[in-house]
């Protein structure tokens, strides 16, 4: 028998109902086809396959793919094809909501117990598991491994446990969580069940702690590339910042978009300019009340076209597969958080939009704060490199996805195409002569004032503060007078992103990093700068309109696009779920080109599972037979 054969043959349709054979009907049954009769797809893609082979035969595997690659299904497939229940550890109640509703959508019999359940419902949930009618559990960690809940769930016969967002059981991971190290017991309680623990983004320290929190020396370790090349990574120099924001936000005015702040206090305040401006904006972050919280989720969940500008606390468990922009206003401390961050746009793949602004006060301000830390000087140059590397990737003159991936360990055979930089190439020149006479400005001003002060200093601008410490007199007074602020303010942020330049006091005023700017100073080394056209680099932070997203569509098919998503809508808000679960915008799309006009051939398409045929087949052919009448 080839590789390719398998002695299971492919079970009739009805065996694959609860009625024949329960909890177990899928143990047998060949994976892949499994997947094709629940799922609607015809086959593995990336490293799913290999997840799912490692875990059937029973070992534990880590799992690495980028948001929207497909993790899911790496656990999914074998908690359905061995027998017992799955058990899902995730860290959020959204998250396992999301799930759970999903699973439902496919004929699967998924729950979750949470502290948000209502008493009949958990009750329910507990009469199902004493009845060993579950498929998967989803639970929180500190759930799991409460007295009641673990001595419950140890009288089951798991398949497989999976851990989910397993970055956060590590000290390196950027949304550590201190009770997801306990789950290292759970060998002792479910001895001989394979694990598989998942995550969008690790690096190799960050691997490392996951496989020894967990106890799991010999797991397969598959990393998927990390490319998305639907996503458009840009990022700007901060100028404007509300036009800079506004510009995006107009690209994408009736879809959902996510801005990100640094601090509570900046989410409230974009968000009401955002409103001002006439868009339905939400701030989202963990000031807000549990309701507030829920709330914005529920309304972000429900397809409308949205704004959260939000905190990382809107992290972990957004799910929604249509986010066509994520914008940050503040640099993220690491390329792991900015890649978690920009990987909530596009998860269905469809092209999406990301822009990151930055200037060089954050890039100061983010080292200065790190200085003032009070953690060990270990996690501290663990911490500094991840932040040099986030600036370095801002101010990178060659392809910026290349250099993303580059943080991960992945090497891209050549440019993307797709970013701001391979787009617009970025134009350089030499910028040493300027950078000697900024640096040359901060030394005889004191090391003590801030960026505008030295900017008046060079181009001879008569201030208030330049007056009354006499540095008209100085003999940097003016000698950059030839040159726009503008143009100073790219060389301040070039030099504090090279290392030359320090924050310092509580002002902020900038100071020379000598071992990095004596050699410029004495001209023993040259500086490459970029040049700011600020005209070249908004176009390339932007991207074409939201209606040329479906360019693939002809201009006939749009109607039956929209039709669509106007039925998916109605059906989701009669069911009070988010649209998604029901059909992804990818799925709907190939509906649309594809006009199938009998059942057999709307099953053939991707993402439509004999179960959504069953229950929303004959809805979709009368929505297109309609549609093309009209």
């Amino acid at each position: 028998m080839s590789e390719t054969e398998t002695d299971v043959t492919t079970p009739p349709a009805a065996s694959f109902t609860r009625e024949a054979g329960g909890r177990d009907r899928f143990v047998g049954v060949n994976p892949k086809d499994v997947l094709h009769a629940v799922f609607g797809f015809p086959d593995f893609r990336s490293l799913q396959g290999q997840a799912v082979e490692c875990v059937m035969s029973g070992h534990d595997a880590l799992v690495l793919m980028p948001t929207g690659g497909g993790k899911s299904i790496c656990y999914q497939i074998p908690a359905l094809c061995r027998r017992g229940m799955g058990l899902v550890i995730s860290p959020l109640i959204a998250l396992m909501d999301d799930q759970v509703a999903g699973l439902r959508q496919v004929g699967i019999n998924a729950a979750a117990l949470h502290s948000e359940l209502e008493g009949d419902e958990a009750a329910k949930i507990r009469a199902d598991l004493a009845a060993g009618r579950v498929d998967l559990l989803y639970v929180s960690p500190e759930r799991l491994l409460s007295p009641g809940t673990l001595e419950r769930l140890t009288r089951q016969t798991i398949s497989v446990i999976a851990i989910d967002e397993a970055h956060c059981i590590s000290a390196w991971g950027h949304e550590f969580r201190p009770e997801y190290r306990a789950l290292a017991s759970l060998p002792a309680h479910f001895p001989n069940v394979p694990r598989i623990a998942l995550t969008a983004t690790a690096d190799e320290r960050t691997r490392e702690d996951i496989l020894s929190a967990l106890g799991m020396p010999d797991a397969e370790v598959l990393v998927s590339s990390f490319h998305r090349p639907n996503l458009n990574i840009a990022a700007l120099p901060k100028a404007s910042e509300m036009r800079q924001l506004t510009a995006v936000l107009e690209r994408h005015r009736d879809e959902a978009c996510i801005v990100y702040c640094g601090s509570r206090a900046r989410t409230e305040r974009i968000a009401a300019a955002v409103r001002e401006k006439g868009w339905t904006a939400l701030p989202f972050h963990a000031g807000l009340s549990p309701l507030e919280k829920k709330a914005a989720l529920l309304r972000f969940r429900s397809g409308e076209p949205i704004v959260i500008v939000a905190t990382v606390a809107f992290g972990m468990g957004i799910d929604r597969p249509d986010v066509r922009a994520v914008i940050h206003l503040d640099m993220p401390g690491s390329p792991e958080a900015y890649y978690q961050q920009i990987g909530r746009a596009g998860r269905d793949g469809l092209p999406s939009e990301t822009l990151l602004l930055y200037g060089g006060e954050d890039m100061a301000r983010a080292r200065y704060w790190l200085d003032q830390s009070s953690a060990p000087d270990t996690e501290k140059r663990i911490m500094r490199s991840r932040l040099e590397a986030m600036i370095a990737l801002t101010e990178t003159t060659g392809c910026r996805t290349q250099a993303l991936l580059h943080c991960f360990g992945e090497t891209l055979a050549g440019p993307c195409g797709h970013c701001d930089n391979c787009r617009f190439p970025v134009v350089t020149f030499d910028g040493t002569d300027a950078a000697r006479k900024f640096l040359s400005a901060v030394y005889r001003t004191g090391q003590k004032f801030g960026a505008l002060h030295i900017i008046s200093v060079l181009r001879g601008t008569l201030t208030e503060s330049v007056e009354r410490n006499h540095h008209d007199t100085l003999s940097v007074w003016g000698i950059g007078k030839d040159k726009s602020e503008p143009f100073w303010r790219g060389v301040v942020r070039q030099l504090i992103a090279r290392g030359a330049l320090r924050s310092e006091g509580q002002y902020s005023g900038l100071a020379l990093n000598n071992e990095v700017a004596r050699p410029i100073l004495r001209g023993e080394e040259t500086v490459q700068l970029r040049a700011d056209a600020t005209q070249e680099l908004q176009k390339a932070a932007g991207r074409t309109r939201s209606s040329e997203t479906l360019a693939d569509l002809p201009e006939d098919r749009l109607p039956l696009f929209t039709a669509l998503r106007a039925w998916r809508l109605e059906e989701a808000r009669e069911q009070e779920i988010p649209p998604y679960l029901i059909f992804h915008d990818s799925a709907l799309r190939d509906i649309a080109l594809g006009l199938p006009d009998t059942l057999t051939k709307l099953g053939e398409i991707k993402g439509v599972g004999r179960s959504k045929l069953e229950r929303y087949g004959d809805a979709v052919l009368a929505v297109l037979k309609n549609t093309q009448g009209v």
